[in-house]
């Protein structure tokens, strides 16, 4: 039995700021068409379908130029939509895939020449069965040989637990949604500063994305902007940003993505630090043979 989810937002809003020329989001999704692209048999959850053509509108609206597509449990292992999107992209488009253990070196270098440059492993129970620890180590050394980074998406309860692990990973590695701190908490909560702590290690960096899920007040998410402006200032160069269309597992309040930017005003403290976050460091991680 899955969880089906609520479509997203019909008309979101055009921004009431301008982003700079190359900003990325760097947290997206593509799904289905299921008629297209078949949704795992064991998903934990049903989405609307969102295909590309959909999410290259929205970006037009919002001023975006740039997508990182991560791909998300309800697809499994088969990255054919979010492969097939980045095809479409004409190169405006990288990829985070999902894959087994028994991937092949093949499959993986097939994978880079598509665009892709990390894989994603989940410990968020209701998004399935955790990744197995043995297997993220072993996959972790694979990738590493092609540059790639490793996504870890956790509750913040698990950090104590997974800390060690993601330490010893020799590879770069990028924490989804601001390791899903419960911001009713506030700021000295010690999974707060666990957080923090993981991040002065220089290999890791963190999305200051998910105010849509994180937040206890709900719209305009003004209790995430602390949380997330306190990442940007002190890690400005490690730090990326994406609108997590089309927000699989909203239950209510599903999010304008209008306002989702307009956050980023209140969120970068200066002009430097919204390029860094939507231009420079995406270009970095993702395009680096466009770095300066």
């Amino acid at each position: 039995m899955t969880a089906e989810n609520l479509p997203f937002h019909p008309n979101p809003s055009a921004p009431d700021i301008t982003l700079p020329k190359g900003a990325c989001d760097a947290h997206c999704h593509v799904f289905g068409p299921a008629a297209r692209f078949p949704f795992a048999p064991g998903r934990t959850y049903t989405p609307v379908d969102g295909p590309w053509e959909t999410l290259e509108k929205l970006h037009e609206l919002l001023g975006l130029d740039r997508t990182v597509l991560v791909q998300a449990s309800c697809h499994g292992t088969d990255n054919s939509a979010m492969l097939d999107a980045i095809e479409k992209s004409n190169g405006t488009c990288r990829g985070v895939a999902m894959v087994g253990r028994d991937v092949t070196d093949a499959e993986l270098r097939r994978l880079d020449a598509a665009g892709v440059r990390g894989i994603r492993f989940n410990f968020v129970t209701h998004l399935g069965k955790d990744a197995d620890i043995e297997t993220v180590q072993a996959l972790a050394e694979r990738i590493a040989p092609l540059g790639w980074h490793a996504v870890v998406h956790f509750e913040a309860d698990r950090l104590e637990t997974l800390a060690p692990m993601l330490k010893a990973l020799p590879v770069t590695m990028v924490i989804d949604h601001m390791g899903r701190v419960d911001m009713g908490k506030g700021m000295d909560q010690p999974a707060w500063r666990m957080l923090l702590e993981l991040m002065d290690d220089e290999r890791f960096w963190v999305k200051v994305s998910g105010a849509e899920r994180l937040t206890r007040e709900g719209p305009p998410y003004r209790d995430a902007v602390p949380f997330a402006r306190d990442l940007v200032t002190r890690f400005p160069d490690r730090v990326l940003w994406g609108t997590d269309w089309p927000h699989p597992n909203i239950r209510k309040d599903m999010p304008d993505d209008g306002a989702l930017v307009n956050l980023l005003a209140r969120i970068a403290p200066s002009a430097e630090h919204l390029h860094k976050l939507l231009v420079d460091n995406p270009t970095r991680l993702y395009w680096p043979e466009q770095a300066p």
